[in-house]
């Protein structure tokens, strides 16, 4: 047994879509298979085709997909107990889905077999037998997991051992303990591991048989029983991407396999493709819609960040002084997080990974201004984009894009009516001053739609620019109304994303600072270049534009610092 190697099993696509809020299309379950399949995955489920029609389309569609390393599993229960195994439509819908391997669930625990099924006890034992001998009878391998193992276990321990009988003894190559809900503490799961293989494996002439792990997270146990089963002979251990699942999740397969593979002598994928592991996860986050995990053990974008300054000092010296594996082994990065608790060799490695020499700023200054910054409200660990204008403003040579000379906000609520915003900004640019006015659906879209218009004609590149997520943060709630506020602004031009910053006890105010720095950092960044005096004459003077005194807009060339409305 212990020669045998560790086969992976995903249930992402079946059990990771019963957790709550997490929906998937059936264009969705086809790309997470693809990739499970190309990251190396030797299992994964589909589903369930005997409880929904996508279920169903899903195993249709997936005959005419080629599966390199994977073998695909379709997961159904045990039949009815009144129902002959050809008769039963699950057990029908599992045959007719085609996949080389059907997962049969069963019942271990006598209180579902009693009070749930409304079965007796032998009644369940043939249930478990009929269902599996019919499934290998139709050439497929089977998977038989022993649902609420643990459980039944402790309640009867007998009879829970009978069930596993009953699976193996049908056919079924692979028995699963599973621990559904998930409440049950390592050492206890560890020593029913032993003694159920003890019993079973003592029976004579007995097929051999491959042990699997099933477990829910709801006692924050799931990966470390599921390692712990390993180390007791399991070799089949079933988890989903994430851990996602129903209440609590199900085991993480990502910290499985990462441990397996960085902690222990077992290969569970192949060669190279552990450097993927970090983009597989934010894959399947993405496309079911759900944010990742920051701080996900292995690939959450935390999970190598330092925020301490006695951390930033050793890790600028030594890698590996504070962290157990080097992240770029499962595809991550490691980062020194920018704060009030770093010192001076956090913010200068941070500038330098984000390609700033500090030529002509002292990080020891720097360092204090962010303390004395995050004291007034800021916070840079959570916006990037402003730490990096901090040090470009305190660059020789720094010459900002624009100055915002100042801005008026309205909001106007009128019975019978919408709530209407309206901002007004005069904007500086290349000694130009001009002043615009927006709409918007509240007064920072009112304020966001102003300051680009005044703008866009010097950077016409910013209108790939938009908002991509919009937070704040009370920071001192028993000042109630009067409270200071930090708000975040996530921007993107389609390619990049960044944010930004600001803080205040007027909210229009941090909203403000946060804009203008997003607009700043995508002007810089992105590459959008201000347009020659000449050029923009020329386009304006072509223009039906009035000056406001009745000529076309371009008879008067405007010199400097002249106010321009548009």
């Amino acid at each position: 047994m212990s020669d045998q190697p560790v086969l992976l099993y995903d249930t992402t696509l079946r059990d990771g879509t019963q957790r709550e809020g997490l929906i998937v299309s059936l264009a969705d379950k086809i790309k997470i298979a693809r990739r499970l399949d190309e990251f190396g995955l030797p299992y994964i489920e589909g589903g369930w085709p005997g409880s929904n029609p996508k279920d169903v389309d899903f195993f249709a569609a997936a005959r005419s997909m080629t599966f390199r390393t994977a073998r695909l599993a379709a997961f159904g229960s045990t039949r009815h107990r009144l129902n002959k195994p050809e008769e039963d439509p699950n057990l029908r819908a599992l045959i007719e889905a085609e996949t080389p391997v059907v997962t049969i669930f069963g019942k271990s625990w006598l209180l579902h077999v009693i009070e749930v099924l409304g079965a007796t006890p032998e009644e369940n034992l043939a249930m478990v037998g009929d269902s599996v001998a019919f499934a290998r009878a139709a050439g497929r391998e089977v998977v038989y997991d022993a649902e609420h193992y643990f459980d039944g276990y402790k309640a009867d321990g007998p009879y829970a051992l009978a069930t596993l009988r009953a699976g193996r003894d049908a056919g079924a190559s692979t028995l699963v303990l599973c621990d559904t809900n998930g409440g049950t503490l390592t050492d206890e799961l560890s020593a029913i591991i032993d003694a159920t293989r003890a019993a079973l494996e003592d029976d004579r002439d007995a097929p051999a048989v491959v042990w699997g792990i099933h477990v829910h997270n709801d006692a924050e146990l799931a990966v470390a029983n599921s390692l712990a089963a390993v180390q007791h002979g399991i070799r089949h251990v079933q988890g989903t991407i994430n851990g996602y699942g129903e209440r609590c999740g199900n085991a993480n397969l990502v910290s499985i396999l990462a441990n397996l593979s960085l902690k222990t002598e077992r290969a569970v994928v192949p060669d190279g493709r552990l450097a993927d592991l970090t983009e597989l996860s934010r894959y399947v986050a993405e496309i079911v819609n759900i944010t990742p995990d920051d701080h996900q053990p292995y690939v959450g974008r935390s999970a190598f960040a330092h925020k301490g300054g006695v951390h930033g000092a050793a890790m600028a010296k030594v890698d590996r002084s504070y962290q157990h594996v080097d992240p770029s082994i499962v595809g991550n990065v490691s980062r020194l997080v920018v704060s009030e608790l770093g010192g001076r060799a956090n913010t200068q490695h941070r500038a330098e990974q984000l390609g700033h020499a500090l030529e002509g700023v002292d990080p020891r200054e720097l360092s204090r201004l962010i303390k004395q910054l995050e004291a007034d409200g800021l916070a840079f660990e959570g916006a990037e984009a402003s730490f990096e204008l901090l040090i470009r403003r305190r660059q020789t040579g720094y010459e900002p894009p624009f100055r915002l000379v100042d801005f008026t906000v309205l909001v106007e609520g009128r019975e019978g009516t919408d709530l209407r915003a309206e901002a007004t900004v005069k904007v500086s640019v290349d000694g130009e001053v001009l002043h615009t006015a927006a709409d918007g659906n509240g007064p920072v879209n009112a304020l966001d739609s102003a300051l680009r218009k005044g703008l866009r004609a010097f950077y016409p590149g910013l209108d790939a620019v938009h908002l991509v997520d919009y937070k704040v943060r009370i920071l001192d709630g028993e000042s109630a109304t009067a409270a200071r506020t930090r708000v975040i602004i996530d921007s993107s031009d389609g390619v990049h994303e960044w944010s930004t910053m600001g803080s205040d006890t007027n909210i229009i105010a941090a909203s403000c600072v946060a804009l203008a720095d997003s607009i700043e950092y995508a002007i810089w960044k992105t590459g959008a270049e201000l347009r020659r005096r000449d050029e923009r004459h020329f386009t304006t003077s072509h223009t039906p534009a009035s000056n406001g005194n009745g000529s076309p807009a371009g008879a008067n060339p405007r010199e400097p610092d002249q106010e321009v409305a548009t």
